[in-house]
């Protein structure tokens, strides 16, 4: 699969007010079904999956351009535009507790559309998996609390999913689109934005940690009884050795903490559960009821402590904050993506029906934003 892009955005709390949230749906109703009539609802996914845009548009709608706010309360204001699915799609989920209840919108969205239950059952995988990835197999400490699955017409898809940083008040923005669906575990990523790289950022995702995918399995299906030894038993008692012998000392990389990791009997229990199952690769691992995480990471760990092949620990950021690399720093600015995103919304309210003085003052804060940016 093929991740469009992530973006790194402040965490601010509250809501926009009623008034407020009130016009963004309008106008989010407006810009999506001008889009929509001139591109097609293919074409409106791709929109919404391009991080560039998408962050546009916030700002379009009214909304702090440079706030994790832009993304929860987009998502909301399209999810409500386009509620019905009349213009062809469908935003699903959302937020905190909505977005628990993508697999159930799911489900009802096939009538709309009509779609076949063997599709709606991939497309529910689809979900659960842009959300397990983002979440355990990138552990760069944004933990997702939102998850929006738009879905047209035709059965295809785009997910817009958020995660949030309580040590550095940031949140991190994900986007997916399915028509480019190859492999959700190797290289997903067309573009990442990022203002900030994370260090010692697990990535399962990279090519780099193909032969750790493959391990992970193999361990599991030999039985996790024998993984018990290679981590600190929290329980254990110091022995008179301890203190008169000088212990040999076994030195691990700073990356590599296996030996101070904890997995309590709970974790275990759920590693036991796996290999009953015997999965036959990482993608059937990975969406097993309780394969977190922790989980994910121990045996990445592992891999490297037995066999050598370490994983990736590299942030699979590429670009910068909004429209590329600031000053051709990570990268240059992708600039025809850019100007494709800002003129496509130009185009949008051009055609649009709205009152020529609510089209300027949109038109005024998509000018302010390209000059911020």
């Amino acid at each position: 699969m093929q991740k469009k892009g992530i973006a790194h955005l402040p965490l601010h709390g509250g809501h926009p007010p009623s008034w407020l949230f009130t016009r963004m749906i309008k106008l989010a109703g407006v810009i999506s079904q001008a889009t929509i009539e001139e591109y097609g609802t293919d074409e409106f996914l791709n929109r919404i999956s391009n991080p560039f845009y998408f962050q546009a548009l916030s700002c379009v709608l009214g909304f702090d351009w440079h706030s994790s706010g832009t993304t929860t309360t987009t998502c909301a204001a399209l999810k409500s535009a386009l509620l019905g699915g009349n213009q062809g799609v469908l935003v699903l989920g959302g937020k905190g507790k909505h977005s628990r209840k993508t697999p159930q919108e799911i489900e009802e969205a096939l009538d709309v559309f009509t779609i076949n239950s063997y599709q709606g059952e991939k497309l529910i995988l689809s979900s659960k998996l842009t959300a397990k990835i983002d979440n355990s197999c990138i552990q760069d400490g944004y933990q997702l609390y939102q998850h929006s699955f738009f879905l047209n017409e035709n059965g295809n898809w785009a997910v817009v999913q958020q995660g949030m940083n309580q040590k550095n008040n940031y949140a991190r923005r994900y986007h997916w689109l399915g028509s480019l669906v190859e492999d959700y575990l190797e290289e997903p990523h067309s573009a990442i934005s990022c203002d900030q790289k994370e260090s010692e950022t697990l990535d399962m995702t990279s090519k780099f940690s193909k032969n750790t995918r493959d391990i992970s399995v193999d361990l599991i299906c030999d039985g996790p009884r024998h993984l018990q030894k290679y981590f600190k038993n929290k329980n254990s008692q110091s022995l008179l050795t301890d203190f008169t012998i000088p212990p040999k000392k076994l030195d691990m990389p700073a990356h590599h903490p296996v030996l101070d990791m904890d997995l309590s009997s709970k974790d275990f229990e759920v590693l036991e559960k796996a290999w009953q199952i015997q999965p036959e690769n990482y993608e059937e691992l990975i969406m097993l009821k309780g394969m977190g995480p922790k989980k994910i990471r121990a045996l990445a760990l592992i891999s490297d402590l037995i066999y050598g092949e370490p994983a990736s620990w590299e942030d699979p950021v590429k670009y910068s904050f909004t429209h590329g690399g600031k000053d051709g720093f990570p990268y240059p600015v992708d600039k025809k993506t850019y100007d494709n995103s800002i003129q496509t919304l130009q185009d949008a309210l051009d055609n649009s029906k709205l009152d020529s003085k609510i089209r300027l003052n949109a038109l005024k804060r998509l000018d302010d934003f390209l000059k911020v940016n």
